[in-house]
């Protein structure tokens, strides 16, 4: 019988193997590559995986990101259309429209999870550093402030004036804006706070946009449903406006990791989002805001811009977390 190699011989004999590897590019059969001397090509991660895992979320997530951005502003121009005497019919409407974007957001958000059970159980967990966590919890608080606000506003369009209800509809429309300006923004603070490259070396610049683009897509719905008032056009102008400027940004910065957002399917959809929502709406308001038509079409493009944005993010997202060498830049 033969005797058993010494560990010394056996070290030895591996590591002439992973020098034979090293030489050749191809680590033969059953044999692990010591963990100082990886295998790494030109434009591959370490043994040809990916750094990063892409993310998995469904196109409900992109949409989720938008109605929840419109759902929360709307709440927001209905408390502050309250406090200036605005119209009862432009704060019912304001109040409908975050109502039943509270309402739909978690179907989708349970569509992509796979079961209620899943939503239930990240309500079980109250985490402030977590994103995500309180995310969740974001959305839970705005619908049931929103629901409360638009049931104390209709009991008092129909005549209900007791002190107690009035002092509830503030407290409810109040709580709805607070929250809603948390729903539509947290949402670039989720993306931005993950290890992706594309999303969390632009994390300053995403809660903003989203923020901008949320408000732009409000007021859209505010103007396609006849609301033609100064206001709306002014909250037209000033979130077309902002998202030009960032629209200018993306295209003159460029930068390696932010390659997702010029190339390929994300890159060419988020520069036909950005001059929707920005140029595009903001030439439309300049020269023919005077006009029904013009604003309009205004508000169709720049909700046409918003939505396709938000799922160019996700595709670059996708696309940056399958690029190891945008990773290995930053590091």
């Amino acid at each position: 019988m033969k005797s058993a190699a010494s560990p010394k011989a056996t070290e030895e004999r591996l590591e002439e193997i992973r020098k034979v590897a090293a030489e050749a590019a191809q680590v033969p059969a059953g044999v692990r590559p010591s963990a100082g001397s990886p295998q790494k090509r030109e434009g591959e991660s370490y043994y040809g995986l990916p750094a990063l895992k892409p993310p998995v979320w469904t196109w409900e997530v992109p949409l989720y990101f938008f109605l929840g951005g419109i759902a929360g502003l709307s709440a927001c121009i209905g408390f502050a259309a309250q406090l200036l005497h605005g119209a009862p019919e432009l704060i019912r409407l304001c109040l409908w429209v975050g109502f039943l974007g509270a309402a739909i957001c978690p179907v989708l958000l349970i569509a992509d999870l796979g079961r209620p059970l899943r939503f239930l159980n990240m309500l079980r967990v109250f985490k402030l550093q977590s994103a995500m966590s309180m995310g969740a919890w974001i959305l839970v608080a705005f619908s049931s402030c929103v629901f409360l606000a638009v049931l104390c506003f209709e009991l008092y369009l129909r005549g209900f004036t007791h002190p107690l209800l009035i002092a509830l509809l503030w407290l409810a429309e109040a709580s709805a804006a607070v929250t809603g300006l948390l729903l539509a923004s947290y949402t670039g603070v989720l993306i931005g706070a993950t290890a992706v490259p594309v999303w969390s070396e632009n994390r300053k610049l995403l809660p903003t946009h989203f923020l901008t683009s949320g408000l732009g897509g409000a007021s859209g719905i505010l103007e396609l449903a006849g609301f033609l008032v100064p206001a709306t056009q002014i909250l037209g102008f000033a979130a077309s406006g902002i998202e030009t400027l960032i629209e200018i940004m993306l295209q003159v910065r460029k930068r390696p990791v932010d390659a997702p957002l010029h190339h390929g399917r994300s890159g060419r959809t988020l520069f036909v989002a950005g001059l929707l929502e920005g140029p595009a709406a903001l030439l439309l308001r300049v020269f023919f805001g005077s006009l029904p038509a013009g604003r309009y079409a205004a508000a169709a493009t720049f909700l046409i811009g918003a939505l396709l944005s938000r799922y160019a993010w996700i595709w670059a997202g996708r696309a940056s977390a399958s690029d190891p060498q945008a990773l290995f830049q930053l590091q």
